[in-house]
C-alpha cells in the first residue's frame, strides 16, 4: 500500500511539473544608433537542457502573434529562438496590411549595410542571453521568412560566425555578390518553382553562392508560391502550402542538426 502510495504522489508530482512546464516568451530589447528594438526569446523550459540558438526573421509584417506562434512550433524542445525585431519598437506593421509592412522593409532593402547592421547585433543579443536561459553558445544559426529570408542570407554574407543560415522563400539578391567570399555558414536556401517574386534571381543567387566556400544549397519546391509556410496567406503569388511547408521544415532540421554536429 505504501508503495502504491508513493507511486501515485509520483505521478501527480509529474503531472504537476508537465502542467508548469511551458513556453517562454521573454522580452529582449537593445538599442543601436538611437533606434529602440523590442524582441523575444522563445523557448521550452520543460528542460534546462543546453540546445542551439536560433536567430529567427519573420516576414515583413515583424513581430505579432502569428510569428511568436510560428517560433513556438519551430523551438520546440530542441532551439532556443531569438525572434528579431529589424524594425524598431515603434513600427509593428498590421498583418495583412502590405502598404505598412512595404513601407517598414523598404528602408532596409534599400540600405543592406543597415540591414546586415542590424542582423548582426541580433546575433550579438542572442548570444548575451546564453548567460541566463538554455543556450549552447556553440551551436547558433539563423532562419528567416520572406523578408526574414532576406535577412538572415545578408546575415551569411557578412561573414557572421555560425554554423547554419535557413532561408524559407526569402529574397536572394545582394547589393555586393562578393560577399559571398566571407561566408561561413552552411546556407540552404528553399524557394517555390512558382514563386514569381524570387525565382528570377535564382540562377544569380547560385552564380554569388559558388564563388562562397561555404557549403551551400539552394532547394526548389515545386508548385509553391511565395509564403508557402505562411499559414493563412491564400492569394494567387502569396500561399500557404501544408505540403511545401512540411518538406522544407524537415529540410531545415536535417540541415541544422548537420551543422551542429559538424557531420556532411
Amino acid at each position: 500500500m505504501r508503495i502504491a502510495r508513493l507511486g501515485c504522489l509520483l505521478l501527480l508530482a509529474g503531472a504537476s511539473f508537465a502542467a508548469q512546464a511551458k513556453m517562454i516568451h521573454r522580452p529582449v530589447e537593445w538599442t543601436l544608433d538611437g533606434t529602440r528594438f523590442h524582441s523575444v526569446l522563445v523557448y521550452d523550459d520543460a528542460t534546462s537542457a543546453k540546445r542551439p540558438g536560433l536567430v529567427m526573421v519573420p516576414n515583413w509584417y515583424g513581430i505579432n502573434d502569428a510569428a511568436v506562434q510560428k517560433a513556438e512550433m519551430i523551438a520546440g524542445k530542441d532551439y532556443v529562438i531569438l525572434l528579431t525585431d529589424m524594425y524598431g519598437a515603434s513600427v509593428r506593421p498590421q498583418q495583412g496590411n502590405a502598404e505598412q509592412a512595404q513601407a517598414a522593409v523598404k528602408p532596409l532593402y534599400g540600405d543592406r549595410a543597415l540591414m546586415r547592421k542590424r542582423i548582426n547585433e541580433a546575433l550579438t543579443q542572442l548570444k548575451a542571453q546564453a548567460a541566463s536561459a538554455p543556450i549552447d553558445a556553440g551551436k547558433l544559426g539563423a532562419i528567416g521568412f520572406c523578408f526574414g529570408g532576406s535577412a538572415v542570407l545578408d546575415l551569411a554574407r557578412s561573414g557572421a560566425d555560425i554554423a547554419a543560415v535557413v532561408s524559407f522563400h526569402g529574397g536572394l539578391t545582394t547589393d555586393d555578390p562578393a560577399l559571398a567570399k566571407h561566408i561561413k555558414a552552411r546556407v540552404l536556401a528553399m524557394n517555390g518553382a512558382d514563386d514569381k517574386g524570387t525565382m528570377p534571381d535564382a540562377d544569380k543567387f547560385m552564380d554569388e553562392m559558388r564563388t562562397s566556400p561555404a557549403d551551400w544549397q539552394f532547394v526548389v519546391i515545386g508548385h509553391a508560391v511565395h509564403c508557402f509556410t505562411e499559414v493563412g496567406e491564400n492569394s494567387a503569388g502569396c500561399r500557404y502550402d501544408e505540403r511545401a511547408a512540411a518538406r522544407s521544415y524537415r529540410l531545415m532540421h536535417d540541415w541544422l542538426r548537420a551543422a551542429f554536429a559538424g557531420t556532411p
